[in-house]
């Protein structure tokens, strides 16, 4: 009988060393790895720019990523002082400074007539961004060019999508085509105005009237006048 309890007992503990070696490779088994946090996916967009008018510098391009639900100007509506000083000066600064955009990059140079322009812009893990691209029409008062809110998602690594562009009125300054407040070649003015012109919304452009056309106050001729469209605007996804 005390061989038995003894052999009972001898069991015992082996199916109880038994049970904590099984505990203890289970334990192994369901150990938590740690899980290398997912590289950020770069969506990177090249911007080509080529200036369709015989007469009109296009000011330094400003490009934007941004939602879609704010676009950066609308027909009808009144601009924003950064778009207002885009349109009357060509200085962008204020325009891309906007804290609700989520990439931006600017052009160094004007884009002059018949020449082209390339501008990049990049952002992490957004594949959903839209696109903004403007720019001045530099011998005028306040139009300017481009388009806003363009959709991106659908473009893939390697395509491209073309769009031309038309003149806006910026409706920030009166159309008064004189030396002081055109800023490009043509007047050489200091551009920005004070205060907003009466009727202060966006609108398509009526175009040039020149000295030549009437307008005594005109320092343009008939070489600065512009037809639609006046951007041919490219659009490549590199990565």
């Amino acid at each position: 009988m005390k061989r038995l309890n003894k052999t009972l007992y001898s069991v015992s503990l082996l199916a109880m060393a038994l049970a904590l070696s099984a505990c203890s490779h289970d334990d192994d088994d369901n150990e938590i790895s740690e899980v290398a946090p997912p590289q950020p996916v770069t969506y990177t967009y090249q911007i080509k720019v080529t200036n369709l008018t015989s007469g009109q510098p296009a000011s330094p391009i400003a490009v934007a990523l941004h939602n879609a639900d704010m676009p950066l100007w609308t027909i009808g509506e009144s601009a924003s002082d950064g778009l207002a000083l885009l349109a009357e000066s060509g200085d962008n600064s204020e325009f891309l400074a906007n804290t609700a955009l989520l990439a931006t990059a600017s052009a160094e140079q004007p884009t002059l007539p018949g020449e082209s322009m390339e501008v990049s812009v990049s952002i992490e893990d957004n594949a959903a961004s839209t696109l903004t691209v403007a720019a001045m029409l530099g011998n005028t008062n306040d139009a300017f060019t481009g388009f806003t809110a363009m959709d991106l998602s659908q473009l893939e690594v390697g395509e491209t999508s073309t769009r031309v562009s038309v003149a806006y009125d910026a409706g920030t300054e009166e159309n008064t085509e004189s030396a002081m407040s055109v800023p490009g070649p043509a007047g050489g003015g200091e551009g920005p105005s004070e205060g907003r012109e009466a009727h202060d919304f966006v609108s398509m452009h009526p175009g040039i009237v020149s000295a030549e056309g009437g307008l005594s106050s005109s320092v343009l001729t008939s070489d600065h006048r512009f037809d639609n469209p006046v951007l041919r605007i490219s659009v490549m996804r590199m990565e």
